[in-house]
């Protein structure tokens, strides 16, 4: 029996690997008729420990608004390029595993989460954590972790 998706979150961070993975969304998308959540979720955690908890907001403000800039431009392509609309862009502040794997998925009810393979080096892993790891061991759908290009 063959899985339909209709509703699939494809979490991005400017990597050339989660860009892969909107990709293929699209591509699943256009094929099952199904709509897709692109989400960029800024760490709030990043923040305090760079700025050491002496940000006044401004940085928050700044971050979201290059965010917005980066997903309105991922929507642009989406549309021109691939001819696909039914996508809808989301921005959210707080740790990335978690909005992810749970929080995200249970306000808009999605049934998949394509995702990139990590984009972080082995030392950022060892230190962070891989958000795709984590999203694959606990997101209560299904994860499909995107690799290649969709004409590979």
């Amino acid at each position: 029996m063959d899985q339909e998706y209709q509703n699939i979150l494809v979490p991005v961070d400017g990597s050339k690997e989660s860009e892969l993975a909107l990709e293929r969304a699209i591509f699943v998308a256009k094929r099952n008729g199904a709509h897709v959540d692109v989400l960029n979720v800024i760490d709030t955690r990043a923040m305090a420990y760079n700025f050491a908890g002496m940000s006044d907001g401004s940085i928050a403000y700044q971050l979201v608004d290059k965010s917005k800039e980066y997903l309105s431009k991922l929507l642009k392509t989406a549309k021109d390029k691939n001819d696909f609309d039914n996508m809808d862009i989301h921005i959210r502040l707080g740790n990335p595993k978690t909005i992810i794997s749970f929080d995200f998925i249970h306000d808009h009810h999605n049934d998949m989460i394509m995702i990139g393979a990590s984009g972080l080096s082995r030392m950022q892993r060892a230190v962070m954590g891989s958000v795709t790891s984590y999203v694959k061991r606990n997101a209560p759908v299904d994860v499909l972790v995107v690799r290649t290009a969709v004409d590979q």
